[in-house]
C-alpha cells in the first residue's frame, strides 16, 4: 500500500512540473486537490490514437499514473463516500446535460392565440365593438331606413357591444383549454422521460464491488465496466479490455468498427457504441465536458435536428432525451413522429423548415397521414362555405337595401351598414370555425398521450408516440425465442462427458476427475466475470442469475457438481486473461487463453455444439484421454446426442479445449488457426421454458389475425420443439421452418443479389427462422415489409435484444427491445420498451394500439355529424334568414363542446379484449369506414330535420314569437334559443351513440369504466343549463321555461333511439356511401409530384399541430392546392372510389407516371431508391 502512497505523493507534486496556462489558474485551484483539471481533460479526450497516448505519456506517465492523479484505484474504482462523489460533481460537472426550460403556460398560451381563425374572429369582435359604441345622430336616422329599427328600445342598443365582448371571451376561453392541454401533455411527456432516462444504468467499480448505478450519478474517477452493446455514457480511458471494437459512427461518421486497445488507442467517447468485447474504463469527463456534451452545448441542448447530423447516438441523460427526438431514422429517412416532445424541444417551426432543407421524407404514421389529409380536405369545404355565405349575405342585404328600397347611401349612414357587413362577417368566420376540426391533431395527441400514459402499466415503455397507433394495425411479429417467449432463465438439464449420455446431471463420481477439473476451469475462466450465481433473494427461492444467462446456466452446471467456480476465477483474475475473443453472432462461440506455469498456452472454448464440433479433432473419451474425433464420429454424435438433445427444445453446447506451445508465440490475430483442432471436453443440453402466459397471448394474436414468427439463433431442432410448445406451429399447418443458410439460399439469385419475389415465394408460410444472423432478420422484415403479394401492406413488429438487433429494429414498423436482457444499443433503435421482456407485453401492445385507432374513429364520427350540421343550419339559415339561427358565441360553445371536451371524453375509452377479435385494419383502410359513414350521415339527417322544423315552423309548434328577420339588435328570442338547447342536446347525446363504431347495439356497454366520459357528459350537460337560464345577452339565450326545457331533452333523447333505427339499417345495402379518408396512397405517382404532395400534407400537419389552419395561406397556396387536389384524385386516395373506376382520364395519367420507372427500381435490391412506392402497392 506504502508504494501506492508514495505514487500518489509524487503526483502531487509533479502537479507543480506542469506549467499552467494562466488562465486556467483559478480553474485548477476550483479542481480541488485532483491532479488533473476539466480543461486538461476534456483537451486530452479530443486527441485520438498514437497522439492521445502521446500526450498520457507526456502529461502523467501512463494511465495508471493518470488514475491515481484522479485519485482512483484501477482494480477498487472510487471508494464510493459522498463527500468525495459530491466533491468530484462540484470539480468536473455531472453527468447530465441540463434540458431546455420548457415553455411557460404563457408562451403556450400565446402560440395558442395564433391561431388564424381565431385572430380573425378577434379582429372582427374588436371593429363590431368599435361600430356599436358610435351612435348616428337621431333625425337623419331615419334616411338610413328601417335598417336600425328594432332597436327602439334604448337598453338594447346600448347592449350592442354585448356580442363583441362575448366573442373575445369565449376565444380566451377556448386559447385557455387549448393552451392547458399542451401543458400537461408536455408534463406527462416529462414525466415519461425522466422515466426512460433512468431505465439507463451502468456498472462501475465502487470500493471493489461492482454496482450498478444511474448514468447521472457517474462522476470523474469511476471505473466503468464496459461490454457488448453499451452505449458509453461519458468518455474515458481504457484501462484494460478484450477484443473491444466501437462503433463511433455517432461522432465521426466513420461506419468501421474502430479497434480500442490499451497500446494502440484507449480513448473511449461518450455516446458511441461497444460492438464488441469487453473491458473497464477510466471516467474522465462526464456531462457538458464529454465530447458529446461539447456538441450539445455548441448547439443550445437539444435545438432540435442539426444535431442529428452532428451525432446520433448521443449524450443518453439529455433530460429531453435526444433519442426521444432521434427522428426515428429509417433508411436514411426521418419519421415526423406525433411528439409532444417537438413542443419541448422548443423552436419547433424553425426546426420544421431547418428540417424541410435536408432531410428526405419518410412515411408518416399511418393515422397522421389520413388525418391530416381529411383535416385538409374538410377545412377546404369549410373555407368555400363560409366564403358563400358570407358573399350570399353580403349581396342579399346590398340588393334588398340599395335596388329593391332604392336608397342612397349616406355618409351618417356609414357606420350601420359597416356594423352590417361586420356582422355577416362575423357569421362567415363563425361557419369557419365549426367547420374546421382543430380537434383532430388534439384528439389524436390525447389519445396517444394517454395511452402510453396507461401502457407504462402493462411494461410497455413507449418511447415514439406513434408506435403506439402502428401496433395496432400490426399483422406480423417476428419474435426472438430466448427470453421473450422463454423465462430466459436457464439450466443444463442433460449432458454427453466420457462417452456417456446423462439424461439428467451425472453425479460428480460418475465423471472422470480429470475430466471434471476441465470442465470446471473451461466453464469458470471461459466466460464473463460478470456472469455469477448469487444467493436467492428470497428464502427458499431459485438462486439469482446475474449476467449472460447461457454462461449462468453453466455456472449452475458446475454447482451441480458439487465444485465452485469462484476459486478457480481467483487464481485466475481477469487481468491475468491472456487473450479472450468475446462471443459475438458471427463466431457463436467464446474462447480465453489463458498462459500455463511452463510457459505454453491454453485455449478454452465454448459455443453452438454443430459449430464447434467441426473444430474438434479429438475428444476426451471414456478414462478421460483423448481420442480421435473424424467426421464420421461427429455424424454420429450428432444424430445420437444432439439431435434428439434439440429436439426436446434443449440447447446445446459444446465445451471444448486445446493447448498451444508457448515456443514461437502463436499468432493471436489468426482467428482461425488458433480455434482449430480442439478437444471436447462435453457437450450439455441446457433448457429455458417457455413462460407460461405465451401459448395463450400467442393465440390472441392469431385469432387477432397476427402471424408471429419466431427468429432465433438456436439450432432448428430446438427452435421447432419450441415454436410447437409455444403454439406457433400447430400440428397438420401448412408451414415452414429454416434455417438460416437454407433461407438465403432460396432468396438470393445465381448472383447472391437478394430478390424480392424470392422472398415473396417464402415468408407468407415462413414461421421459423432458426440458426439466423441479425442480417437475416433485417433482410426478413424488409421483405415482409416491402411485399406486394397480400393486398394489405404488412406492419410488421419486431423483438430485439442484441446490439446486432439494431437495424432490424429500425426498418420495423414498430420495434420492441427488451427491457432487461437489451442492450443500450438496441434501446436506442426501438420504438418500445418491453420492460419486463415478456411476449404478452406485446399483445396489450396492440390492443391499446388498436384502441387508439377506434377512439380516433368514434371521434371523427361525433365530430363530422357535428360539422356537417352545424354547418348547414348556419349556411342555409344565413341565405333564407339573413341570419345564423346559431349565433357566434353558440357556435364556438359548440365548437368547445366538440372539439376540446369530445376528444377528451372519447380518446380516453379503455381498451376491452374485444378490440383482440377483429382482423387488423390495414394500412389503405379508410378511417372513415361505411359503417360511420351510416351513422354519421344518419345522425345528420335527424338533427337538420328538428332544426329546420324548429326554425320555420318552430314558433307555431311552442306559440312563440318568431325570431327570424330580426332587426340588428334585437333581444335574444326564445325562439332561438330553443333552437341552440335542441342542438347541443342532440350532440350530447350523440356523444354517447359514438361511443360505438360497428354498428352494436348497446352504446351504453362499459360506460361507467370511464368516469372522464360521464363527468364530461354531466358537465356539458351542467353548464348548458346555466347559458340558457343565464347566459342573456352575450350568448344570445332567453331563458327558456320547464316544457320548453323538457321538449328540448325529448328531441335529445331521440337521438339515442334514432341510433338504434340505423344500426337496424344493414351497410352492405348502402353501396352508394364512400369510405372517405384512405391513407395516402403513395402509389402511381412521380417522385416530385409525391415531393409536393408530402409538403402540402407537411404544411398542413404543421399548422394543424400548432392548432393552426392551413386555408390561410393566402392565394399564393391556392396554385399548389389545385396541383395537390388533382395529384390526390390521381394518386387514387381522394376518394376510395376514383381508383376503381379508372376512367380513360387517370389511365392516360397512370401512363405518363409509369414512365418514371419505377418498376425498375423496385426490382433492385435497393427499393429503399424509390419512396414512390413507400405505401406498398404494386403500380398498377
Amino acid at each position: 500500500m506504502s508504494t501506492t502512497a508514495t505514487m500518489g505523493e509524487m503526483a502531487n507534486s509533479a502537479v507543480e512540473f506542469y506549467p499552467k496556462r494562466s488562465g486556467s489558474r483559478a480553474e485548477a485551484n476550483h479542481s480541488g486537490d485532483f491532479g488533473a483539471t476539466v480543461e486538461e481533460l476534456r483537451s486530452l479526450m479530443e486527441l485520438r490514437g498514437a497522439e492521445a497516448m502521446q500526450k498520457i505519456q507526456e502529461s502523467y506517465g501512463d494511465t495508471e499514473a493518470l488514475c491515481q492523479r484522479l485519485k482512483s484505484s484501477t482494480t477498487d474504482g472510487l471508494s464510493g463516500n459522498p463527500v468525495d462523489l459530491e466533491r468530484r460533481a462540484q470539480a468536473f460537472g455531472q453527468n447530465f446535460i441540463p434540458p431546455k426550460k420548457p415553455k411557460t403556460f404563457l408562451q403556450l398560451v400565446w402560440e395558442a392565440l395564433q391561431d388564424v381563425t381565431l385572430i380573425i374572429l378577434e379582429i372582427a369582435a374588436i371593429i363590431s365593438l368599435g361600430l356599436s359604441f358610435y351612435q348616428p345622430p337621431g333625425e337623419e336616422s331615419e334616411a338610413c331606413g328601417n335598417v336600425s329599427g328594432g332597436a327602439e328600445d334604448e337598453g338594447e342598443a346600448e347592449a350592442g357591444w354585448i356580442e363583441g365582448a362575448a366573442i373575445l371571451l369565449s376565444v380566451i376561453c377556448v386559447v385557455l383549454v387549448t393552451a392547458f392541454n399542451d401543458w400537461s401533455k408536455e408534463k406527462q411527456f416529462r414525466g415519461l422521460q425522466s422515466r426512460i432516462e433512468l431505465e439507463q444504468r451502468f456498472a462501475v467499480v465502487r470500493n471493489g464491488n461492482v454496482i450498478q448505478i444511474p448514468v447521472a450519478e457517474m462522476v470523474v474517477g469511476d471505473m466503468a465496466q464496459i461490454k457488448y452493446g453499451d452505449l458509453l455514457p461519458a468518455d474515458g480511458i481504457l484501462i484494460q479490455g478484450n477484443d473491444l471494437k466501437i462503433d463511433e459512427s455517432s461522432l465521426t461518421g466513420e461506419s468501421d468498427h474502430v479497434r480500442k486497445s490499451v497500446e494502440k488507442d484507449p480513448m473511449l467517447l461518450s455516446g458511441t457504441h461497444v460492438m464488441e468485447g469487453s473491458g473497464r474504463m477510466l471516467v474522465t469527463a462526464v456531462g457538458v465536458n464529454s465530447q458529446s456534451g461539447i456538441i450539445f452545448t455548441l448547439l443550445g441542448a437539444g435545438e432540435g435536428e442539426e444535431e442529428k447530423k452532428e451525432k446520433k447516438g448521443k449524450q443518453p441523460e439529455a433530460a429531453v432525451e435526444t433519442n426521444q427526438n432521434k427522428a426515428k431514422k429509417q433508411d436514411g429517412a426521418v419519421a415526423m413522429e406525433m411528439q409532444p416532445l417537438k413542443s419541448a424541444e422548443g423552436g419547433e417551426v424553425e426546426e420544421r423548415e431547418k428540417k424541410k432543407a435536408n432531410v428526405p421524407k419518410k412515411e408518416k404514421s399511418v393515422l397522421q397521414g389520413k388525418l391530416t389529409k381529411l383535416a385538409v380536405q374538410i377545412g377546404k369545404a369549410g373555407l368555400v362555405m363560409s366564403a358563400i355565405t358570407v358573399i350570399i349575405l353580403v349581396l342579399y342585404f346590398v340588393i334588398e337595401t340599395f335596388v329593391v328600397e332604392r336608397r342612397v347611401w349616406l355618409p351618417e349612414c356609414t357606420p350601420i351598414y359597416v356594423q352590417y357587413f361586420v356582422k355577416f362577417f362575423i357569421i362567415g368566420v363563425t361557419v369557419l370555425v365549426v367547420a374546421v376540426p382543430e380537434g383532430l391533431p388534439l384528439a389524436v395527441t390525447i389519445s396517444l398521450a394517454y395511452s402510453v400514459k396507461k401502457m407504462m402499466k402493462d411494461n410497455n415503455l413507449v418511447r415514439h408516440l406513434d408506435a403506439c397507433e402502428t401496433m395496432g394495425n400490426a399483422t406480423a411479429i417476428c419474435s426472438d425465442k430466448t427470453g421473450t417467449l422463454t423465462t430466459n432463465r436457464m439450466t443444463v438439464v442433460q449432458a454427453y462427458v466420457n462417452d456417456q449420455h446423462f439424461r439428467e446431471i451425472p453425479d460428480p463420481s460418475q465423471v472422470n476427475p480429470n475430466t471434471l477439473e476441465m470442465i470446471v476451469n473451461a466453464i469458470a475462466i471461459n466466460s464473463a466475470y460478470t456472469s455469477k450465481i448469487m444467493p436467492p433473494d428470497i428464502e427458499g427461492g431459485l438462486p439469482k442469475q446475474v449476467g449472460n444467462k447461457t454462461e449462468c446456466g453453466l455456472l449452475g452446471f458446475v454447482l451441480d457438481l458439487k465444485r465452485d467456480y469462484a476459486p478457480v476465477r481467483e487464481q485466475i483474475p481477469e487481468e491475468k486473461l491472456y487473450k479472450v475473443y468475446t462471443f459475438n453472432s458471427v463466431r457463436k462461440s467464446m474462447s480465453t487463453v489463458v498462459q500455463l506455469p511452463d510457459g505454453n498456452f491454453r485455449l478454452y472454448s465454448k459455443g453452438a455444439s454443430e459449430i464447434l464440433l467441426k473444430k474438434c479433432s479429438s475428444i476426451l473419451g471414456a478414462g478421460g484421454e483423448a481420442r480421435s474425433f473424424r467426421p464420421r464420429d461427429r455424424d454420429e454424435m450428432v444424430k445420437k446426442v444432439i439431435e434428439p438433445m434439440a429436439c426436446e427444445g434443449l440447447r446445446t453446447i459444446c465445451i471444448a479445449y486445446r493447448d498451444l506451445s508457448g515456443e514461437p508465440e502463436p499468432d493471436w490475430d489468426n482467428e482461425a488457426e488458433i480455434v482449430t483442432d480442439l478437444t471436447c471436453i462435453t457437450v450439455v443440453g441446457i433448457e429455458d421454458p417457455v413462460r407460461p402466459e405465451v401459448p395463450e397471448a400467442i393465440r390472441k394474436c392469431q385469432r387477432a389475425g397476427i402471424t408471429v414468427r419466431m427468429v432465433t439463433g438456436d439450432n432448428i431442432n430446438t427452435a421447432r420443439a419450441i415454436a410447437a410448445k409455444c403454439g406457433i406451429i400447430q400440428p397438420g399447418d401448412d408451414f415452414l421452418c429454416l434455417e438460416g443458410k437454407d433461407f438465403n439460399r432460396r432468396i438470393r439469385n445465381e448472383k447472391g443479389e437478394i430478390e424480392q419475389e424470392r422472398i415473396d415465394k417464402i415468408w407468407p408460410k415462413l414461421r421459423v427462422l432458426a440458426r439466423s444472423s441479425p442480417t437475416d432478420k433485417h433482410t426478413l422484415v424488409k421483405g415482409i415489409i416491402d411485399s406486394t403479394v397480400m393486398e394489405q401492406r404488412q406492419v410488421v413488429a419486431v423483438t430485439g435484444d442484441g446490439t446486432n438487433d439494431g437495424p432490424a429494429l429500425k426498418k420495423a414498423d414498430v420495434g420492441f427491445a427488451m427491457g432487461i436482457a437489451g442492450t443500450d444499443v438496441a434501446k436506442e433503435a426501438s420504438d418500445i420498451i418491453l420492460t419486463d421482456d415478456n411476449f404478452s407485453s406485446i399483445v396489450k401492445a396492440v390492443m391499446w394500439g388498436r384502441n387508439v385507432y377506434d377512439s380516433i374513429s368514434k371521434f371523427l364520427q361525433f365530430q363530422l355529424t357535428v360539422n356537417v350540421v352545424a354547418v348547414i343550419v348556419a349556411f342555409t339559415g344565413a341565405c333564407i334568414t339573413q341570419d345564423s339561427p346559431l349565433k357566434a358565441v353558440q357556435m364556438l360553445w359548440v365548437n368547445l363542446i366538440m372539439d376540446t371536451f369530445a376528444s377528451l371524453a372519447l380518446a380516453t375509452e379503455p381498451p376491452t379484449e374485444a378490440l383482440l377479435l377483429r382482423k387488423p385494419y390495414g394500412r389503405n383502410n379508410p378511417l372513415i369506414s361505411l359503417t360511420m359513414m351510416k351513422n354519421i350521415l344518419g345522425h345528420g339527417v335527424y338533427q337538420l330535420v328538428i332544426i329546420f322544423t324548429l326554425l320555420f315552423v318552430g314558433e307555431k309548434i311552442f306559440n312563440i314569437d318568431s325570431g327570424r328577420n330580426a332587426p340588428l339588435h334585437s333581444p335574444p328570442s326564445e325562439h332561438y334559443t330553443i333552437i341552440f338547447n335542441t342542438f347541443v342536446l342532440m350532440q350530447l347525446f350523440n356523444e354517447i351513440n359514438a361511443r360505438k363504431i360497428h354498428g352494436e347495439r348497446n352504446v351504453f356497454d362499459g360506460i361507467f369504466s370511464n368516469p372522464i366520459f360521464c363527468s364530461i357528459v354531466l358537465g356539458t350537460f351542467g353548464v348548458q343549463i346555466v347559458i340558457v337560464q343565464f347566459g342573456g345577452k352575450p350568448f344570445s339565450c332567453a331563458p327558456l321555461n320547464m316544457e320548453q326545457w323538457l321538449w328540448c331533452l325529448f328531441v335529445g333523447v331521440g337521438e339515442l333511439l334514432w341510433g338504434q333505427v340505423i344500426a337496424t339499417v344493414p351497410t352492405s345495402h348502402l353501396k352508394c356511401l364512400k369510405e372517405a379518408g384512405t391513407g395516402p396512397g403513395t402509389d402511381e405517382m412521380t417522385e416530385d409530384e409525391l415531393a409536393e404532395d408530402e409538403e402540402e400534407i407537411d404544411h398542413a400537419e404543421r399548422e394543424l399541430r400548432r392548432g393552426q389552419i392551413l386555408w390561410f395561406r393566402g392565394l399564393n397556396r391556392i396554385q399548389t392546392q389545385m396541383e395537390v387536389v388533382s395529384t390526390f384524385k390521381r394518386s387514387g386516395s381522394f376518394q376510395g372510389a376514383v381508383r376503381r373506376r379508372s376512367s380513360v382520364l387517370s389511365q392516360l395519367h397512370d401512363v405518363t407516371n409509369i414512365s418514371t420507372p419505377t418498376h425498375v427500381v423496385l426490382s433492385t435490391a435497393n427499393a429503399s431508391a424509390a419512396p414512390g412506392n413507400a405505401g406498398g402497392e404494386s403500380v398498377p
